[in-house]
């Protein structure tokens, strides 16, 4: 039980600091509008695909992992 109770602060802290990064990284670097993310657009409708957006995100949540992973 001593587990969860570490995990659940280090989750915290993690979303803390990425919420923090994307309000402060917003104005410089703004997820969402990247080239590779695809948007379609037909009369009212719109479909967005965040192609790009996602493979950072991907690549920087397994560099997070990988850094706690080693300090465990």
């Amino acid at each position: 039980m001593n587990q969860i109770p570490k995990l659940l602060i280090t989750l915290g802290i993690v979303l803390v600091v990425v919420g923090l990064l994307w309000q402060l990284g917003g104005k410089f670097f703004s997820l969402g509008k990247l080239p590779g993310d695809i948007v379609i657009k037909k009369g009212s409708t719109t479909v967005y695909f965040p192609i790009m957006t996602s493979i950072i995100i991907s690549i920087i949540l397994s560099v997070v992992l990988f850094i706690i992973g080693r300090f465990r």
